[in-house]
C-alpha cells in the first residue's frame, strides 16, 4: 500500500503518543506515567503456547458453533477472566452474551406471477431467513441495478416501502465504457460479488421493501447449491428478516421485466405476484464471552479487543483444530487482558474502558459480532472508540517467504480514522518495529478481507477498526491447522503490538477522531 505522508513527521507523532499522560486529578498530579513495556513483557510465547495447545487441542473438537467443543471453549475463556479478576462486561455479572441462532433449512415457498407457478431451486432461490409471509400484489417496482450511491441512484424519487422490488446485477457505464460510479475503468463495490450480494439487499431493506427479487445470473447456480438445501448454514434467529430476498433465473426475470438484461431505468410495473413463504429453520443457542476492565477517567468510552472463538468442528471424522483460525487470536485476547489486569492491580489501569470480546459463529457469517452490534450491544456503539480485531496471527503467508517474517497484515486502519492509522504506525515504530503490510487493505483487493472478519460489523457502524491478520496458508480451514505449526515468537510479537496499540488508545487524552465516516 502506498504510504501517506502528512505535514507532521512520524517522529513528532511518536512524541505525541500519550503513553499515558499524568493523571491530572489532585491525588495523582505528580504520578509518573506507567511504562507499558512492564506489562507487555508479561505476554510471552510460553504462555501463549501453553494456552493454545489446550484451546486448539482435540478435546475441544474444533469448537463448532453450538456444539460441545464450543461450550468448552467459552468456559475456558471465562475461567481465564475469572482467574485474572477481570469482571464480566454485562451488568448482571454473566460473562456470556446469549446469541440466538438458527440452522437454516430450505423454506417452503410458492411463487406465482400472473397465475404461472415458479418452483423453488428451479426458477428462484431464497437467500435469507425470512419471517413466515403471505404476499399478494398487483404491481411491483423495477429498481434497475438497485444502487443508491452519491454518484448514482436507482432509488431517486422512487417509493419502495412495502412493495416487491426487482433489480439486476452490475452497475452503469458511461458511453466510453468507464463506470459512472468510480469514474474509471474499474468497477465499484456495487458490482463486486462479495459486496453487492449483501449491499443491494441492505439498501432495499432499509427503504422498506417487502420482497427483493434479484436477477444475478453470474452467481445463480452457486446460490442454489449454497442456499437451496439444508446444509447446516446458520443465521441469527431474530424471527427472520422482514423482507424476502430471492435470486431469480432468466425466465422469471423476463416474465417480470422483459428487457431486464438491458433496462437500467427504474419504473413501477404491473404484474400479479403472490408469494407464500414458510420458514423451516431450527433454533440453537451459542454465546459470546465478554469481560471488561473499567477505565479510571473515561469509563464510558470503550476500546473493544475481539477475536472469534469458533472454528469448523469435526468433518468426516477429522478434527479441524483451528489453532491459527482463530485460536491464535483467542489466546492473544486472553493474554492482553491479563496484561491490562496486572496494570490495573498495580494502580496503572487504563483511562478508558477495555472490553475483551470473544465472539461466536464468525465462521457462519460473522454472526456473533453482528448480534453484538446490530441487536444487543452491551455498551453503546456511540461510545465505542475503536475495535482491534484479531483473526489469525500465529503463522506466515507463504507468499512472504522471501520477505521479513516479522510482519503483520493490517486492514482497515485508515478506512474511517486517519488518526487511528497514524497512531498504529507510531506505536509500532516506538515499540516493536514489525513490518506492517497493507497489501490487503487496498479497496480493490479481490479477497475483500475487510468485509470477512468481525471488525466489519463495527466498521459498518463508523467505529474505527484495525484487523490484524497473518494471511492464509496451506492449512487454512483444513485439519492441518494445529498448535505445533504456530510460530510462537511471531505470535508474541504481534500480540504485544496489539497490546501497545490498545494501551495508547485507552490512555491518550483525546478520543480518536472519525474523519472518514460513511453514511
Amino acid at each position: 500500500m502506498k504510504k501517506i505522508f502528512y505535514f507532521f513527521s512520524l517522529s513528532a507523532l511518536i512524541v505525541a503518543c500519550s503513553t499515558s499522560k499524568s493523571n491530572t486529578s489532585t491525588n495523582n498530579i505528580n504520578k509518573v506515567p506507567a511504562n507499558p513495556t512492564t506489562y507487555a513483557e508479561t505476554i510471552t510465547a510460553e504462555n501463549l503456547k501453553k494456552e493454545l495447545y489446550i484451546y486448539a487441542g482435540d478435546e475441544f473438537k474444533g469448537r463448532e458453533t453450538g456444539e460441545e467443543g464450543q461450550k468448552m471453549a467459552v468456559e475456558f475463556i471465562k475461567q481465564h477472566y475469572i482467574e485474572s479478576a477481570i469482571p464480566a462486561a454485562k451488568s448482571d455479572g454473566n460473562y456470556f452474551q446469549d446469541v440466538p441462532l438458527e440452522i437454516m433449512s430450505a423454506p417452503e415457498v410458492m411463487l406465482t406471477v400472473n397465475n404461472k407457478t415458479y418452483k423453488n431451486l428451479d426458477d428462484f432461490v431464497s437467500i435469507s431467513s425470512s419471517k413466515n409471509t403471505n404476499l399478494n400484489t398487483s404491481e411491483f417496482v423495477y429498481a434497475g441495478f438497485g444502487i443508491d450511491d452519491d454518484n448514482y441512484s436507482n432509488y431517486k424519487n422512487l417509493d419502495v416501502k412495502d412493495k416487491v422490488v426487482v433489480i439486476r446485477s452490475g452497475e452503469p457505464k458511461n458511453t466510453d465504457g468507464s463506470y459512472i460510479i468510480s469514474g474509471t475503468n474499474e468497477s465499484s463495490k456495487w458490482s463486486n460479488m462479495r459486496q453487492s450480494f449483501a449491499l443491494k439487499k441492505e439498501v432495499a431493506q432499509n427503504k422498506g421493501a417487502k420482497a427483493l427479487l434479484y436477477y444475478y445470473p453470474e452467481v445463480y447456480a452457486m446460490a442454489v447449491n449454497r442456499f437451496g438445501r439444508s446444509s447446516g448454514r446458520m443465521s441469527l434467529a431474530n424471527g427472520g428478516d422482514d423482507m424476502l430476498y430471492m435470486l431469480i433465473n432468466l425466465d422469471l426475470a423476463k416474465t417480470l421485466v422483459k428487457d431486464i438484461e438491458t433496462k437500467e431505468e427504474a419504473s413501477a410495473l404491473k404484474a400479479n405476484i403472490k408469494i407464500d413463504y414458510k420458514n423451516n429453520s431450527e433454533k440453537i443457542n451459542s454465546e459470546n464471552v465478554a469481560a471488561i476492565i473499567k477505565g479510571s477517567e473515561k469509563p464510558n468510552e470503550y476500546i473493544i479487543i475481539s477475536a472469534h472463538l469458533d472454528h469448523e468442528g469435526v468433518k468426516n471424522g477429522e478434527i479441524y483444530n483451528g489453532a491459527d483460525d482463530d485460536g491464535s487470536g483467542t489466546v492473544a485476547v486472553i493474554e492482553i487482558a491479563k496484561a491490562f489486569a496486572k496494570a490495573k492491580k498495580e494502580g496503572n489501569g487504563p483511562k478508558r474502558s477495555i472490553v475483551f470480546l470473544n465472539v461466536t459463529a464468525e465462521e457462519k457469517g460473522l454472526l456473533g459480532s453482528r448480534h453484538y452490534t446490530d441487536n444487543d450491544p452491551i455498551f453503546p456503539l456511540a461510545n465505542t472508540v475503536a475495535n482491534l480485531n484479531i483473526d489469525m496471527i500465529g503463522r506466515t503467508d507463504p507468499n512472504r517467504e522471501k520477505k521479513n517474517r516479522n510482519y503483520l497484515y493490517l486492514i482497515g486502519s485508515d478506512r474511517l480514522s486517519t488518526e487511528l492509522h497514524n497512531i498504529s504506525e507510531a506505536v509500532n515504530t516506538k515499540y516493536m518495529n514489525i513490518d506492517l503490510d497493507y497489501k490487503f487493505n487496498e479497496e480493490n483487493d479481490p479477497n475483500r478481507y475487510y468485509f470477512r472478519s468481525d471488525h466489519y460489523n463495527f466498521a459498518k457502524n463508523n467505529i474505527p477498526v484495525i484487523f490484524y491478520f497473518n494471511g492464509t496458508h496451506e492449512d487454512y480451514h483444513k485439519p492441518g491447522d494445529t498448535p505445533d505449526k504456530i510460530q510462537y515468537d511471531l505470535l508474541e510479537n504481534r500480540t504485544r503490538l496489539i497490546f501497545y496499540t490498545a494501551w495508547e488508545l485507552a490512555n491518550r487524552e483525546a478520543r480518536i477522531t472519525v474523519d472518514k465516516a460513511t453514511e
